[in-house]
């Protein structure tokens, strides 16, 4: 055998071997995100089990809680009327909605699922952990330093923007759509799975959603976002965010309107500070790398 053809087999056997080193690190790390997964999963079902055990209180005083007018946000829209004189309407005074089960195991399904979204949202800090866990040996050190506060950031953002829908989007839309009347002929009977789907779908959009500052960042550090193209679309930004209050809140009370195009605009503000950092420490490293 001449001596190319022989450089020629231990170039193909070497190439095998990192391609095989290659396929073993990628199917180790799918089996270590598995494990993570797998944990996240076992600590949802403790906690949807947890609250399958205590159900009494979930249902009486979290998923019916925006159909009575003892709610807190319903009684503070009525000390805001009264201290600042804004009307009667604008007092929570009663709800006119109906709830009703259509289907015979529709409310031993209703006690599972609403279970299952109390589990995710209790149990959403320890998935992020685990995400995070599974991120961070591939990071650097400096990597990690600046990503440090993650899950506890993350985990209060998601729980201000679940209380936030719960007990502002969620009373404005419950007391408006179950006020809402096209004639009085009509009565508003709704299925308790349209009530349960409405409620957990603002809640937990509303928790994605102020998760922007997180996303802002991760987009900053890649360098697909910066804090001048989100300045320059700043008014776009407003006009969507005025678009998305009307939705949630089709109601005439500028009030009611602002309550939720507020802190949606605020939070697209933090973002544009977050992001503004991102990018000087992005020129201090750079400019630090250059001068060396």
């Amino acid at each position: 055998m001449s001596d190319t053809n022989s450089k020629k087999l231990l170039d193909a056997i070497k190439q095998k071997g990192k391609n095989l080193e290659a396929e073993m690190s990628f199917f180790e790390h799918l089996e270590v995100l598995r494990w993570h997964l797998i944990r996240a999963a076992i600590a949802v079902f403790v906690f949807m089990a947890l609250a399958f055990v205590f159900y009494d209180f979930i249902f009486d005083d979290l998923i019916m809680g925006p159909l009575r007018t003892d709610f807190w946000t319903y009684r503070m829209m009525c000390l805001m009327a009264d201290r600042f004189s804004l009307g009667p309407d604008f007092c929570v005074t009663e709800i006119p909605i109906n709830l009703i089960n259509t289907e015979l195991a529709g409310q031993f399904t209703l006690q599972i699922n609403s279970s299952l979204l109390i589990g995710v949202m209790v149990g959403f800090p320890y998935m992020l952990y685990e995400i995070w866990r599974f991120v961070k040996p591939a990071l650097s050190d400096i990597e990690r330093k600046s990503a440090r506060g993650f899950v506890f950031f993350a985990s209060m953002l998601f729980a201000i923007g679940v209380l936030f829908g719960y007990y502002i989007i969620s009373a404005l839309s419950v007391n408006f759509l179950g006020n809402f009347q096209v004639s009085n002929e009509v009565t508003n009977q709704i299925t308790i799975t349209s009530y349960l789907s409405s409620i957990a779908t603002i809640s937990l959009g509303s928790g994605i959603v102020f998760e922007l500052p997180i996303i802002i960042f991760i987009l900053s550090k890649i360098g697909v976002m910066t804090p001048q193209f989100m300045r320059a679309t700043r008014r776009y930004a407003f006009i969507v965010i005025l678009v998305i209050a009307a939705i949630v809140t089709p109601t005439p009370d500028v009030i009611t309107m602002l309550a939720v195009t507020f802190p949606l605009l605020l939070l697209y503000e933090i973002s544009i500070i977050v992001s503004e950092n991102v990018q000087k420490r992005k020129l201090k490293k750079e400019k630090e790398f250059f001068n060396s």
